[in-house]
């Protein structure tokens, strides 16, 4: 049976379960374009081949399947350049799809032509380009496999134009089969036993590799059954709650931060997931404390992390094993840990309340979580407001706070929250953004009216990178270069068809946010805040008062 090429993609596509594909067409897309509307799959236009590639990331961040997004070639296919860095360091699957022009003949020369996947060759773990129709079942199930190995990343291919109108008989599809972890070894899983049962303060240190579905219960039953304190990255957030009493915190800074007093105090670190694409939470020294590395991959050793003993292999079927091998044990004393719990629960508290105008950081993020519930999800795009939420947003639940702490890009915030309201319809659900990297990606805007979505954009305003002026002033040099104008951010937001809204004192924050989450669909919320406070994220002139207490 004969079928056109552009036809057995979208199928191959289909049968990869794909329910989404986000993205900018360009005429070299057209065929497949066209394929995709005779299809089951929603195709989602976006205003920028970056949003949709964020979109297509946090759909695989979310659901654990590749997203999928689509752009043309030359400049649309170099749009997607940083959403494939964000997805290959972030963890998140994601499939990539470009156009180029005919590979057979041609009669524009140069014109728009790059190497696209030479160029997305360092972005990825896999990319190629089709070079005939029948052979697209295979590349398609081979790019999936590749994005959804341990640990996910993205993947590419291109599909030029003259391709994409050709015929093909060879049409049969690929059976779809999830692929299975193995098991960690046994012995090495005994010397960790016993590496835990003789610690005196052993710590939990979870990472974003264990928010996976299968690894989440176990995590959580062996911190009930042992008792060990238990700590966060800022891509762990949420697997174990913030409320969890064993919880203490998420590590917002890589060193001087109140966590880090119960790093220092521990002998022993169960490291679960977490490895050194994402900034690291704490530094390891020679002959100081020891480290478990419980992945599913090896550990990139490095300077700062050089674990004595590792664990590869399912996190969830790991951990689960250690959960059954291990009981409470009486040398086991978390005395300091729980000191160090509420004295970094006092601190999360020290100006939630303060009523200064503009609105302090500490106010901004205590607010927030009073308007979300359990199961509201923030998605934070970069600057100084992350390392505030990372540190005092306590998440109840996994996947409630979204942020990038591996590529950190400005950009991504909006995008990500509009993919978590797609996915989550009925559930409240916020942007949190400044206003250097809301305006990176704001017309987005357009695209979440478009889409009708019950969606919160929270625009800390500062009228710069601040962030930057912050490393800049402990950096004791002097402020310059990093101020800019703002439009006016209710009228911006109405000119897109969303509603438009402005903070003008603090006690109307959260009965603001209230009604914009009542009304339904887009709302824009600017905020001015005053960073004065960032002074205090460092603890560096307190660090020995604090750690003695």
């Amino acid at each position: 049976m004969t079928i056109k090429a552009s036809d057995l993609f979208v199928q191959a596509l289909e049968n990869e379960g794909v329910e989404y594909v986000f993205g900018v067409p360009g005429e070299e897309n057209l065929d497949f374009l066209d394929s995709l509307r005779r299809s089951s799959i929603r195709f989602i236009l976006t205003r920028h081949e970056q949003g949709a590639g964020f979109m297509a990331a946090t759909y695989g961040r979310l659901t654990g399947k590749p997203g999928v997004c689509l752009a043309t070639l030359g400049p649309g296919a170099t749009n997607l350049v940083t959403a494939a860095a964000y997805a290959e360091l972030g963890a998140m699957p994601l499939m990539m799809i470009t156009g180029q022009k005919p590979i057979r003949s041609s009669k524009q020369g140069r014109f728009q032509i790059i190497d696209v996947v030479d160029m997305m060759r360092p972005l990825t773990r896999f990319t190629r380009q089709i070079v005939s129709a029948g052979s697209i079942p295979a590349l398609v199930r081979e790019a999936f496999r590749m994005a959804l190995q341990e640990r996910p990343g993205a993947v590419h291919l291109e599909l030029p134009e003259d391709i994409a109108a050709d015929t093909t008989e060879d049409g049969q599809l690929f059976e779809v089969k999830a692929a299975q972890m193995p098991d960690c070894n046994e012995t090495q899983l005994q010397q960790a036993l016993e590496m835990i049962r003789h610690a005196r303060h052993p710590l939990l240190l979870v990472g974003a590799g264990a928010n996976r579905q299968n690894a989440i219960p176990a995590l959580r039953d062996f911190a009930d059954k042992t008792g060990i304190a238990v700590f966060s990255t800022q891509m762990g957030k949420g697997v174990i709650s913030g409320d969890h009493p064993n919880f203490i915190g998420t590590t917002a800074l890589s060193s001087g931060d109140y966590v880090h007093c119960a790093i220092d105090h521990a002998d022993l670190i169960i490291n679960v997931g977490h490895d050194v694409v994402e900034k690291p939470p704490f530094f390891m020294e020679h002959g100081g404390t020891k480290v478990i590395h419980v992945n599913f991959s090896a550990a990139e050793v490095d300077q700062v992390y050089f674990p004595q003993l590792e664990l590869i292999g399912d996190i969830g079927s790991t951990m689960k094993r250690l959960c059954i091998g291990m009981e409470p044990v009486a040398g086991h004393d978390s005395a300091y840990f729980q000191t160090v719990r509420q004295h970094v629960q006092d601190h999360i508290k020290e100006n939630a309340d303060d009523p200064r105008f503009p609105l302090v950081p500490q106010r901004i993020v205590s607010d927030v979580r009073k308007v979300m519930p359990a199961d509201g999800i923030i998605s934070l795009d970069n600057g100084m407001y992350k390392i505030w939420f990372a540190r005092n947003y306590r998440a109840a639940a996994p996947n409630t706070v979204l942020l990038d702490n591996a590529l950190a890009t400005m950009g991504a915030g909006l995008p990500a929250a509009m993919m978590a309201s797609v996915l989550n319809p009925g559930k409240r659900v916020m942007a949190v953004c400044g206003d250097g990297g809301f305006m990176m990606n704001s017309q987005e805007m357009e695209t979440a009216v478009r889409l009708g979505l019950d969606l919160v954009v929270l625009i800390l305003r500062d009228d710069s990178f601040g962030m930057i002026r912050w490393k800049q002033q402990v950096g004791e040099l002097p402020d310059w270069g990093l101020t800019f104008g703002n439009p006016d951010f209710v009228k911006y937001a109405e000119s897109y068809g969303a509603a438009g809204h402005r903070v003008a004192e603090t006690g109307d924050f959260i009965p603001l946010l209230e009604r914009c989450f009542e009304a339904g669909g887009v709302h824009l919320v600017e905020v001015p805040v005053d960073y004065s406070e960032n002074k205090r994220v460092l603890i560096d002139e307190l660090s020995e008062k604090t750690c003695l207490i």
